[in-house]
């Protein structure tokens, strides 16, 4: 059994001032591709469709291509797909029943009530079935009426409601179990502040979304989808196979690849990495002016500036642009800046400390100034005793 693995295409990302629309077209076509040259039984993709829980209608039609070229590419493959936390579960979740008859899966909900449970799509080869269990992005408040709550009628965390909603399936363990999901999932033993996330992920606050990655080790693989970097978690059939784009400056430099997953029986995965190389590369590039001027580009580039004389703000922009035409930001470094701020922390620490509480609290009553005025004499007498 052979599957692609792909997830968190965002479509309609802009990478800061710049639409993608071309470079994800570019990317999806090169994916189509791979997907003719090693046709697989099955295509996955482990959630974050669009990059908004409203695509735009251009959004919506590059998905719509992306379907058909995968599906002409590779007609008898079952194409499987989950929502993430930047999609609406609902409209995802439109026309499954539908869609489910022409071989594509759009699960935009997780089991909600009893008698239901997470999609289950069921292949089969020499070795016997292959069991693809599709959870979407889960967040506890939706799932609480089968997964329940705790003794003060909270909601679970994160956490316990993965393996709630996990432990109900009753998986047979004696047939290969694929879980296709999108959560932040770490491994055990690990803090949240050691993975590196990029820029364009959505961080919960205290990581209150984070998952023990243990709770996986009932399936044979783990498609995983969230995390924007390609990642291991904690064993090597456990993967978050990271964007197909870099969505991000932060992810300058990443190697951008579909996964091959190969199961053969019970226990046996092969995975290999099949370099995607896009339209134009995410870079960062430093130096003086003169120095980046020296290295014109069409991709997207972010600079950071290390001049320490004062430039022309608008010819730097116009030559900027004109050696870069697709310039995401420039960045100055700070050496100066830091300059001016012990300049103007000397000077504040020269004046009166009367005048800079005045100057903190603003407009004074009738008489509060004469009480702060007595304070601070207080205070300093109280000083120059000690």
């Amino acid at each position: 059994m052979r599957f692609f693995h792909l997830s968190d295409l965002h479509i309609g990302l802009k990478l800061v001032n710049r639409d993608l629309r071309e470079d994800q077209k570019y990317i999806f076509a090169q994916i189509a591709e791979l997907a003719k040259e090693h046709k697989p039984d099955a295509i996955v993709i482990a959630g974050d469709i669009y990059d908004r829980a409203v695509p735009s209608a251009e959004a919506v039609e590059l998905f719509d291509d992306f379907l058909r070229m995968l599906t002409g590419a590779c007609p008898g493959a079952e194409i499987m797909m989950i929502s993430g936390n930047h999609d609406s579960a609902p409209r995802v979740n439109l026309y499954r029943g539908l869609l489910k008859r022409q071989h594509i899966h759009m699960i935009g909900m997780p089991p909600v009530r009893e008698g239901e449970h997470i999609e289950k799509v069921t292949l089969a080869d020499d070795h016997g079935k292959v069991n693809f269990y599709l959870l979407p992005f889960v967040r506890p408040s939706m799932v609480k009426e089968i997964t329940g709550t705790d003794e003060k009628g909270n909601n679970l965390s994160y956490d316990e409601t993965l393996r709630r909603l996990i432990l109900r399936e009753n998986i047979n363990a004696a047939e290969r179990n694929v879980l296709v999901s999108h959560q932040f999932y770490l491994p055990a033993g690990t803090s949240a502040e050691e993975v590196d996330r990029a820029d364009s992920e959505i961080v919960t606050v205290g990581n209150i979304d984070q998952v023990s990655a243990d709770v996986l080790e009932d399936f044979d693989y783990a498609a995983l989808g969230h995390i924007h970097k390609p990642m291991k978690v904690g064993q090597e059939v456990f993967r978050y196979c990271g964007t197909p784009l870099a969505c991000s400056v932060s992810e300058a430099g990443q190697e951008k690849a579909v996964l091959l997953v190969e199961m053969g029986e019970k226990t046996k995965v092969q995975i290999q990495a099949l370099p995607l190389h896009p339209l134009r590369r995410v870079r960062r590039i430093r130096g003086s002016l003169s120095e980046v001027l020296m290295m014109p580009s069409e991709d997207y580039v972010s600079v950071t500036l290390t001049d320490t004389v004062d430039l022309d703000v608008l010819d730097m922009q116009d030559r900027l642009r004109n050696a870069f035409p697709n310039l995401l930001e420039i960045r100055r470094e700070t050496e100066r800046r830091a300059d001016y701020r012990a300049a103007e922390n000397a000077a504040r620490r020269e004046r009166d400390p009367f005048e800079l509480c005045l100057d903190f609290l603003g407009e004074l009553l009738p008489g509060e100034e004469e009480l702060l005025r007595d304070v601070m004499n207080t205070v300093s007498g109280e000083g120059e005793e000690g």
